[in-house]
Order: structure tokens, then C-alpha cells, then sequence
């Protein structure tokens, strides 16, 4: 079960194995009339192997669930599908379900796991298998797999990683479930219970969150353009000589030293010239813009904005 190009290196590294994938359910396709819906990389990746594909708008009517109880599939894996699978559901699977998560569990639960782990600057990121419950990935953990967030990574960058970890992680887990049914007949008490005192939560992100609060010290603004590619992106505006305030989509930035300039409200233009703009974020940090999007035009380093923008040293951004 799964959408999302994160699902898909677990999808074919299960097709390597000697297990047959009866089915892959992922979700409806739906667009406003006239535009063809969003991509959809696991039912590309189904039709490609030639495997039966469906799609309910609610995997947990009756219907859909005597649907699935009919091809007596021993587990249900689930990774980036975007519905919970109710406790009735988990128990036609033999096994159950097992659900691959990008953050190490029990800390980010939720749908934006690689956003939410380099918005708060963890040094390390990984990925979950857990064997599911009804309630959001709170399932004991059996297999997790960690690796170093890199000091410039997107979110875009670290969820390609993170789905290559998870396929192996994922068949880890399977395997671990053989043994145990083996052993006990049962896969009651497998893996390790999440300490819930220790979750935390990483709700989907919404468009407003890209727009910068400049008041921010500069090393969570720098994590939060990193956090916020490829979307929403980070974002602010700039009020031109027409009074018209102009959209900008911040595409690279860094952290820089305050030393020479002169303390100044956050938002405000430190430096505007050669490649960097300048701006004065909160607790008095600093960081240097090079390179953005300017509303209705194409990207540009910091430079070639410049050259035909009055933006200047004192102008104010947000």
C-alpha cells in the first residue's frame, strides 16, 4: 500500500524476494476538470510489473475490506499511502500490516517526517519499520535504521536516501516476522514498544509555512529552506518603489557573521551587492540570500536580481 515516491525502492526490493505481491492498493486519482491528476509513483511502478492495482477513496469501508480479506494475503506493507488502516482492516492480513516511516520512532509521527526532522536540526535521521496499530505510527518498533543529516541536505535530498535505507530496513523486517512466526506461531510481542512520552509530531505542511518570520534566529531560517525544498519553499516579500509588494522564493541562503554591520530590526537589507543579499534575522544573526525566484520570473543568483531590482541596504523584506 503506497502513493509517494517513497514507497517505490521498498516496492521493487520486495519484488527481488521469493514473496509474491498479490496486489499494490494506492490512491485515487482525482483532478479538477480540464488538468490531469498529480503523479503517482507507485501506481506507475504496479503497472510497470503488471500488478493488480486498486484504489478506494476509503480503504476502510466493508466493501474494501472483504475485497482485500479475499486475497488471503499473509501482510499488508505499507509505506507513504496516505490513509490509517483500521483495526478490523490490519486483522484479515495473517500478519497484519508493518508501515515504513522516515524518522526514527517514536519522534515525528506524522505525514512530514524528513520535513519536520531538518526543521528541528537533528543530527540524525533514519527510518522505521513498525508493526502496525490503529493508532498514527505507534506500533512497536522492528527494524530502524539511522544516518547523519548532511549540513546542507534538503528535505528533497533526505528522502531519497532515507527510501533507499527503508527498502532494506523493510525486508529486515519481514524476515524478522518469518523467524518469529517460526519460532511461536504468533507475531505478538515482536519488536520494540515506542516510548510515547518521547513522540512528537509532524503534521503536513501547508503553503503559509514557507513565508519567513525574519524574527527567527538565522540557523533555523537556513534549516527551514532546507526543510521546505521542493515545497512549500521558503518564501518573503519585498515592497518595491510602486508600493507593490513583490513575491520572493528564496532558493539558497547561509548562515553569515554580523561583524561590520550595524544592529538592525529583523528583515532588514544588511548588504546588497556582488553575489549575497544580506539580511538581519533574529537574536542578532544574519543570513546572505544567493539565490531566489523573483515573482513571474525565472531563478537567479542574487547578483542578476540585483542588477535590475532597487532593493538597497535599509530596505525591509517580510
Amino acid at each position: 500500500m503506497g502513493t509517494g515516491p517513497f514507497a517505490v525502492p521498498m516496492f521493487e526490493a520486495l519484488r527481488r524476494t521469493p514473496h509474491d505481491i498479490v496486489a499494490v492498493v494506492t490512491r485515487p486519482d482525482h483532478a479538477p476538470p480540464g488538468r490531469r491528476p498529480p503523479k503517482n509513483p507507485m501506481r506507475e511502478a504496479a503497472v510497470a510489473a503488471g500488478i493488480e492495482i486498486l484504489d478506494p477513496e476509503q480503504i476502510n469501508e466493508p466493501t474494501v475490506v472483504a475485497t482485500l480479506a479475499a486475497l488471503a494475503a499473509d501482510l499488508f506493507v505499507v509505506c507513504d499511502y496516505g490513509q490509517i488502516l483500521s483495526r478490523e482492516l490490519l486483522a484479515v492480513s495473517r500478519f497484519g500490516g508493518i508501515n515504513l516511516h522516515g524518522s526514527l520512532l517514536p519522534r515525528h509521527r506524522g505525514a512530514a517526517p524528513v520535513q519536520w526532522t531538518i526543521r528541528e536540526g537533528d543530527p540524525l535521521a533514519g527510518v522505521s519499520v513498525i508493526h502496525m496499530t490503529p493508532a498514527l505510527d505507534a506500533g512497536n518498533v522492528l527494524v530502524a535504521r539511522a544516518t547523519p543529516v548532511g549540513p546542507r541536505e534538503t528535505s528533497a535530498e533526505l528522502e531519497q536516501r532515507l527510501a533507499t535505507l527503508g527498502a532494506g530496513a523493510v525486508i529486515e523486517a519481514v524476515e524478522r516476522l518469518e523467524a518469529a512466526v517460526a519460532a511461536t506461531g504468533t507475531t505478538a510481542d515482536i519488536g520494540v514498544p515506542q516510548a510515547a512520552a518521547r513522540a512528537t509530531r509532524a503534521p503536513r505542511l501547508a503553503k503559509a509555512d514557507g513565508v519567513v518570520d525574519w524574527s527567527l534566529p538565522a540557523v533555523r531560517i537556513e534549516r527551514l529552506r532546507r526543510a521546505l525544498d521542493p515545497w512549500p519553499r521558503l518564501t518573503t516579500f519585498f515592497t518595491r518603489g510602486d508600493d507593490r509588494p513583490q513575491r520572493l522564493v528564496l532558493e539558497d541562503l547561509a548562515v553569515v557573521s554580523v561583524e561590520g554591520f550595524s544592529p538592525a530590526a529583523p528583515g532588514t537589507v544588511l548588504e546588497a551587492a556582488g553575489d549575497r543579499i544580506v539580511v538581519a534575522c533574529g537574536e542578532g544573526t544574519a543570513v546572505a540570500i544567493t539565490r531566489l525566484v523573483p515573482e513571474g520570473r525565472r531563478s537567479m543568483s542574487a547578483a542578476e536580481f540585483l542588477r535590475g531590482s532597487p532593493l538597497l541596504p535599509g530596505s525591509r523584506l517580510g
